[in-house]
């Protein structure tokens, strides 16, 4: 038997069903997170435990020889240390510098149509509608109106009195209850906005010192894309039916979704083939992994009514200059923090005053990081 039983871990029984051992993990992860106080390496081991009994074929394999898999050698570790500095010469620029702390983004809004173009004071618009709006009561009481003229031209006679007044108390009937129906949706419209306490961003970036990526990108879309007065900010989002932080980022506006990873990487120009997979100065690049692709995907399955994209932002990890090509048409094409607010910000302003509240809800129910500080 293993050191560590899988099912006594999780505290289930070995006739448990996948619903179970699935609700019995999301409540152990929350309080066995290294943000919420347990350690990485008993974090890991859950994570593994839940992996195996999730998936029905290693649970079979895993139950028949009474053990764990045997997990995967460790490659070796390679640690980096700093080059000496030559007597007299400069020390060589090699490799990611642990004490480089890039710049806070900084873009010329100047340059930037839709900046110019979106007003900022605009008035928010809640979506889908609840309400009748202003037009069928105009319309009751104006046809009840056009009447009156009518009446004062020809003979009145009592049954045509009768039927004049016959229409008059039904028009305000039907002006009555679009009233009721037009206050309610107005009321509904006030306790969405009070709820949230008229918040714009939900969650927080990473905190740790590897996480300097994510604190970037929350300050780059606070400073620029809250422009846009229907934008909403979400920070550390789970992928559908998933307990963890898998993406740093998304930002909503009206009906379009754009989901964002931060990566600190090593300087050079970052492209994307017609595959989707990434470059670094005109080579494959194997320097980092993503789950950008993965999560557009699964969100574009939770949201099938919304358009939904990714955008790979990279940050230099020591000094340097990151460039990007013009974002291509892939799931995760990467941006410098000016090639994404210029494009994003542009697909994003085509309705930039619009909150589809059951759209926000779902997302919002997605994240699963410490709430952002009011």
């Amino acid at each position: 038997m293993p050191e560590v039983d899988y099912y006594e871990l999780l505290g289930v029984n070995r006739a448990a069903s996948a619903a179970e051992i699935k609700s019995a993990y999301r409540s152990l992860a929350k309080v066995m997170h290294p943000d919420a106080g347990g350690t990485a390496g008993t974090f890991r081991l859950l994570r593994q435990a839940y992996e195996t009994l999730s998936d029905p074929a290693r649970r079979a394999e895993y139950d028949r020889r009474g053990e764990r898999p045997p997990e995967p050698a460790a490659a070796p570790r390679t640690r980096w240390t700093r080059p000496r500095r030559p007597s007299g010469g400069r020390a060589r620029e090699f490799g990611e510098d642990p004490d480089f702390v890039p710049d806070p983004p900084d873009v010329d809004v100047d340059a930037i149509p839709w900046w110019r173009r979106v007003n900022a004071e605009e008035r928010v618009r809640y979506t889908p509608h609840t309400g009748p709006g202003h037009a069928p009561m105009v319309a009751a009481l104006g046809g009840a109106v056009l009447l009156l003229p009518v009446l004062l031209l020809v003979e009145l006679t009592p049954l045509l009195l009768g039927l004049w007044l016959l229409v008059l108390v039904a028009a305000a009937a039907l002006v009555h209850r679009l009233l009721r129906a037009y206050l309610t949706a107005i009321r509904a419209e006030r306790a969405f906005a009070a709820e949230h306490d008229g918040r714009r961003e939900f969650g927080q970036p990473g905190r740790e010192r590897d996480e300097q990526g994510e604190r970037l990108t929350a300050t780059l879309l606070n400073r620029y894309l809250t422009r846009l007065p229907g934008v909403r900010i979400f920070h550390g989002l789970a992928l559908p039916g998933s307990v963890f932080a898998d993406v740093d980022h998304a930002v909503l506006c009206g009906r379009r979704l754009v989901l964002i990873e931060s990566k600190l990487w090593l300087p050079g120009h970052y492209g994307a083939d017609d595959a989707g997979e990434l470059t670094r100065n005109g080579h494959l690049f194997r320097g980092g992994a993503i789950r950008l692709p993965e999560a557009v995907a699964r969100y574009r399955e939770l949201l099938p009514e919304v358009e939904v994209r990714g955008a790979l932002l990279i940050y230099p990890s020591r000094a340097g200059e990151v460039t990007t090509d013009e974002p291509a048409d892939v799931p995760a094409p990467p941006m410098t923090p000016e090639h994404f607010v210029r494009e994003v910000g542009e697909w994003l302003a085509r309705e930039p005053a619009t909150v589809d509240r059951d759209v926000f809800r779902t997302v919002l129910d997605q994240v699963v990081s410490e709430p952002a500080p009011v």
